[in-house]
């Protein structure tokens, strides 16, 4: 099982962070998390020690239902039918440090439970089947601090995966991160995180 998680797909998340927005003629910015980031069950938190700076960021989760490779984007869609929500947790601060130096920065995206992922995942005909007609909310101790809307990405779910597909192939239960919108900031520890949507809560755990 793959976590691919997609990079500056909203607009606005974009501009938050002084990042140019990538060429939607192109491809999307991906990189990739290994399993034991995977943080389940709404189990809490654990802020890692090496990080000052660490940071939320919510995105809808779509789940691979079959194999594919090289994935044409009109057929995209058979490749998934349910969907959920996650948190790309983020050390900002390693991030940024390695960015300055032109290095990788798996050390601030890959690292153990970095990816908290919902424990249910919906069917998206249960949502009104469109993808990119989606709504959802993350909060901090009750408090919206992001709000997502699937209409808003740069790329959409089916660009997504044709592109992805061109370099990897995908497997059943492989899970694709979407993009995060504005509005990504610290935890803390001794806060709560919560995350609907369409109004389901989908994630609601603490942070330690």
């Amino acid at each position: 099982m793959k976590i691919i998680c997609i990079g500056r797909n909203y607009a606005e998340h974009a501009a938050e962070l002084g990042n140019a927005l990538p060429d939607t003629g192109g491809e999307p910015i991906f990189f990739m998390k290994p399993d034991t980031a995977l943080l389940r069950n709404n189990d809490p938190f654990y802020i890692p020690r090496f990080s000052q700076d660490l940071h939320y960021e919510c995105e809808l989760i779509v789940k691979i239902n079959r194999v594919g490779r090289a994935i044409e984007e009109r057929f995209a869609h058979r490749y998934y039918d349910e969907v959920g929500l996650g948190i790309d947790f983020t050390a900002r601060d390693v991030q940024r440090r390695a960015m300055e130096l032109g290095l990788p920065w798996e050390s601030a995206k890959a690292f153990d439970r970095s990816a908290a992922v919902s424990p249910e995942f919906i069917p998206l005909e249960q949502l009104g089947g469109d993808v990119q007609r989606l709504h959802f909310e993350m909060s901090i101790d009750g408090q919206v601090r992001q709000r997502g809307d699937t209409g808003m990405m740069i790329f959409t779910v089916d660009r997504i995966i044709a592109a992805v597909s061109r370099y990897i192939t995908l497997r059943t239960g492989d899970l694709i991160f979407t993009g995060t919108p504005a509005g990504v900031g610290p935890v803390h520890e001794g806060e709560n995180l919560t995350a609907t949507l369409e109004g389901r809560t989908m994630l609601d755990f603490d942070i330690r």
